[in-house]
């Protein structure tokens, strides 16, 4: 079956359990739980939706939640895939082609991260104002373009400045602390050695992660403007730094879902329409 046949039939699917008409659309990274934020919520689980990957990783439940935010009608993506799980990067971005073709116009991409300079400390945010890919691939290798598409998509501007902006007044206005910086792909599943992460930071890389970076490019690729959050679990510098489990970074956003979930609320209500 072809791609473009996977993503209508996954659309067609979603409309027929879904009475909304999202403009926005949210990727949750580990531990990331925003489904309070809506009323009226519609919830399909992946593995009913076809052609939709299924996540197996702790902190990523796999549901797909529409609902409307003070009237404004949101899409989020509970939980993603990986690239260390096994899957391929057409499968990681299928998701993000749906919510395209489902009419969303502004993604909002988070993530956990490990920091990397002294001032990123654990319960930080950050938002992403440009990335370093070293994942070893790209989305778009393979694709063949599209009418109205360029598989040569400029990624200067990767990450909405405007967006960005009010990310910056919000947090400042609310009493949430929000950094900005770079942030590295890498493909895991281990963690980074010692000389990994001082390679990154002379890169000029600030936080790193195993995810976004592939949701970012093909998002892009399909016109959709993008603000991406990383969340800061963990301290990844020096020789000092504790070592790193899983469920410890699921644990950390879980304890600060508050912020999260208040930010996240106040940048929805200051999108675009």
């Amino acid at each position: 079956m072809s791609l473009h046949k996977l993503i209508q039939d996954a659309v067609t699917y979603i409309k027929e359990k879904s009475r909304i008409s999202p403009s926005i659309g949210i990727i949750s990274g580990s531990g990331w739980d925003l489904t309070g934020l809506l009323d009226n919520i519609e919830e399909i689980h992946y593995k009913e939706i076809p052609g939709f990957p299924r996540a197996t990783v702790e902190g990523h439940k796999g549901r797909a939640i529409s609902g409307v935010y003070r009237g404004i009608h949101v899409i989020i993506l509970q939980g993603r895939v990986h690239y260390y799980e096994g899957y391929s990067m057409e499968e990681i971005t299928f998701p993000v082609a749906v919510l395209a073709e489902l009419g969303v116009k502004n993604m909002i991409i988070t993530n956990a991260a490990g920091g990397m300079r002294p001032y990123l400390k654990p319960g930080d945010f950050m938002v992403i104002t440009d990335h370093i890919n070293l994942m070893g691939i790209n989305p778009l290798r393979g694709f063949v373009s599209r009418e109205g598409y360029t598989r040569f998509v400029d990624m200067s501007e990767a990450y909405d400045k405007g967006l960005i902006s009010k990310v910056l007044k919000l947090g400042a206005n609310m009493g949430i602390t929000i950094h900005c910086g770079v942030l590295a792909a890498v493909p895991g599943p281990s963690y980074e050695t010692q000389a990994e992460i001082q390679m990154l930071r002379i890169m000029g890389a600030d936080a790193v992660c195993m995810s976004t970076i592939p949701e970012v490019v093909m998002s892009r690729y399909l016109g959709m403007s993008v603000l991406g959050i990383s969340f800061i679990t963990n301290c990844v510098a020096g020789p000092s730094a504790p070592s790193l489990r899983h469920e410890d970074v699921v644990k950390t956003v879980e304890s600060c879902s508050k912020d999260v979930c208040r930010l996240i609320s106040a940048v929805i209500e200051n999108m675009p329409r």
